[in-house]
């Protein structure tokens, strides 16, 4: 059975930082392409970030291009994304994915992506 859990989120101020961690179990993490989305009140779940199986490429949203960085720790089955400077937009539930490697599609679109975390609630105060 494949697990994602996400952890790290919480409530911090403008301009702080936070670091999200997805551990995975049940799966090849090694091979697998991993991603972040959010999901903010009222909105559509949206592409944060994602980094393939190797760590060599990574893709960012215009959004937080320049202010957050994916990771990830195939030795630990662990993904990461680092969060700084954030902002009050940046608010929402927080979710870590995986896709295997033989899924295809667009890394930024939720399609590509097999399996899901619970998800983990960030919010930035003004």
């Amino acid at each position: 059975q494949v697990q994602l859990v996400e952890s790290g989120g919480g409530l911090v101020q403008v301009g702080g930082s936070l670091r999200l961690s997805c551990a995975a179990s049940g799966l090849t993490f090694s091979r697998a392409a991993m991603g972040w989305f959010r999901q903010a009140p009222g909105k559509e779940r949206e592409f944060v970030a994602a980094i393939n199986w190797s760590g060599f490429s990574t893709y960012y949203a215009d959004s937080v291009k320049g202010r957050f960085t994916i990771s990830r720790d195939n030795a630990r089955n662990t993904g990461y994304l680092q969060m700084n400077s954030l902002k009050p937009e940046d608010t929402a539930v927080y979710y870590c994915a995986a896709a295997r490697s033989d899924s295809t599609g667009s890394i930024y679109h939720s399609a590509r992506y097999n399996y899901w975390g619970q998800g983990t609630q960030v919010t930035v105060s003004s």
